[in-house]
């Protein structure tokens, strides 16, 4: 029970249905310097909770995991881009706390299933006479929130319930408001898992020191040109490792435009924060080099330098959500592939080898950076993800 309208309108279903329920907030977070204008303050959430459990008639506990969520997800967010690298915190939140955290803390209270507000669903097939669990997208295509549970296991799936995952939006706001919910009308919360929105630069500034670098800028003419795909390379991992990985660009091939505080602040496909005027066009980040703290940029959002034929995913970063449908080494299939939230799934083929998942998209990816996660479906159901090299 996060204080939202999600979460609110969850437990009431549960109820319709004959569950017994009780309810669950997690303070993972409590330093609100970071947040802007205060945003997704749990004391805030906290008092919406108590609101809406009252109205209820359900029990509400109160659990402080903001050491487990410093260590699991903060650290690895400041470990992940002082190292250059884009994480997903959403994602790791899910994995690490509330499908681990969360579920140990459920079952201490003598739960048999636990809950969330999230918008996907889940079904429960038999193959070999043994239950296998589903992530299926919600039935919302414009809020789907499958994405942010791509690291899930079977054992995570087993007993999880995602009561709204039928429902759209709208339906979820109009039931809250006939029971007239303190949660009704409270906006989604924005910015990352548990903390709200930040100024990401001084929140990384916490543990990450400033450190002036160039910004350099890269004509389009100097980016070199996609290898051409054909059926006679798709198994030659020269040409693959090429067409999946970033873009190496030297100080000589551009010109200096600017200054920075430090590369790990920034991302491939980035706009804003550069400071940097005086160009006919926009400039974007197409990539950062953290050794030489360089940031390089091109002008305008379609910049071939934004853009790639495919990805690397290394074989020890590789989940498959469904075990029994994962490729053996050598193996290729067609999947639609996801590389962030709210992206529309885009056609790829994934090819398994002896050094990972090399995933080649029919049309070139905008933005493509390591530390994201990539998600795999077969039409509504999501298969598997791993973390992009």
């Amino acid at each position: 029970m996060s204080g939202g309208v999600d979460s609110s309108v969850a437990a009431y279903l549960l109820q319709e249905q004959g569950y017994e329920v009780e309810a669950l907030f997690m303070i993972n977070w409590k330093d609100s310097s970071v947040t802007l204008s205060g945003e997704c303050s749990w004391e805030e959430d906290l008092i919406i909770a108590k609101l809406v459990t009252k109205k209820l008639g359900i029990k509400l506990h109160v659990v402080d995991s903001s050491e487990n969520y410093k260590r699991k997800v903060v650290d690895y967010m400041f470990s992940e881009y002082e190292k250059g690298r884009t994480p997903n915190p959403d994602v790791l939140c899910n994995r690490e706390i509330k499908f681990d955290v969360f579920i140990d803390k459920a079952r201490e209270i003598g739960a048999d299933y636990f809950a969330t507000g999230h918008y996907c669903r889940k079904k429960e097939i038999k193959i070999n006479g043994k239950p296998v669990y589903r992530l299926l997208a919600g039935s919302d295509e414009n809020k789907d929130q499958s994405y942010f549970l791509c690291q899930l296991s079977q054992d995570q799936l087993k007993n999880a319930l995602f009561p709204i995952g039928k429902l759209k939006k709208p339906e979820v706001r109009k039931i809250a408001k006939k029971l007239d919910m303190a949660s009704a009308e409270k906006k989604d919360s924005q910015g990352i898992c548990f903390v709200g929105k930040v100024d990401l630069p001084t929140f990384l500034q916490q543990k990450l020191k400033t450190k002036k670098g160039n910004i350099i800028e890269i004509p389009q003419d100097t980016v070199p040109n996609e290898v051409e795909i054909s059926g006679s390379m798709k198994n030659e991992l020269e040409k693959l490792h090429t067409l999946c990985t970033e873009r190496k660009y030297q100080p000589s091939m551009g010109k200096v435009v600017g200054q920075h505080r430090g590369a790990h602040f920034f991302t491939i496909g980035q706009r804003k924060g550069l400071d940097v005027g005086g160009t006919r066009e926009p400039l974007f980040i197409i990539s950062t080099d953290i050794e030489n703290n360089i940031v390089y940029v091109g002008q305008g959002k379609n910049h071939p330098g934004l853009f790639r034929q495919g990805l690397f995913i290394p074989i020890k970063d590789i989940h498959w959500i469904r075990p029994d449908q994962e490729l053996s080494s050598g193996e290729n299939d067609h999947y639609l592939v996801r590389i962030r939230y709210r992206q529309a799934l885009q056609k790829a083929i994934i090819h398994n080898t002896s050094e990972g998942l090399f995933i080649l998209f029919n049309k070139p990816q905008r933005g493509i950076a390591s530390g994201q996660f990539a998600a795999w479906y077969k039409e509504d159901e999501l298969l598997g993800s791993g973390i992009i090299s």
